[in-house]
């Protein structure tokens, strides 16, 4: 009934950008936290970037400076912009959104940064 649907993904070269976007939709009352987290080949599934419904941000050291995430004016929105790109950034990216009962994921997008 909930589904989180990104887009954004793709091919870019080293120094480049990307933005990510995600929109929730379904029977979600509440959102407390939206985030990013991304999952690289042979890596756990770590986070990037999260905010909470208050505009509060966190975000991983390894992009800190980078990443920038934001809420779209649109109803359960969320985007990642993401500059100044290295092969240390390839990985799948997953959308989350959490209530105060539930954790929601999308399927992900992949993002590969090479030459």
């Amino acid at each position: 009934q909930v589904q989180l649907v990104e887009s954004g993904g793709g091919l870019v070269q080293p120094g480049g950008s990307l933005r990510l976007s995600c929109a929730a939709s379904g029977s979600i009352f509440s959102i407390h936290t939206m985030g990013w987290y991304r999952q690289a080949p042979g890596k756990q599934r770590e986070l990037v970037a999260t905010i909470s419904s208050d505009g509060s941000t966190n975000y991983a050291d390894s992009v800190k400076g980078r990443f920038t995430i934001s809420r779209g004016s649109a109803k359960n929105t969320v985007y990642l912009q993401m500059n100044s790109l290295t092969p240390e950034d390839t990985a799948i990216y997953y959308c989350n959104v959490r209530s105060a009962m539930s954790s929601w994921w999308g399927q992900g997008t992949q993002v590969t940064v090479s030459s």
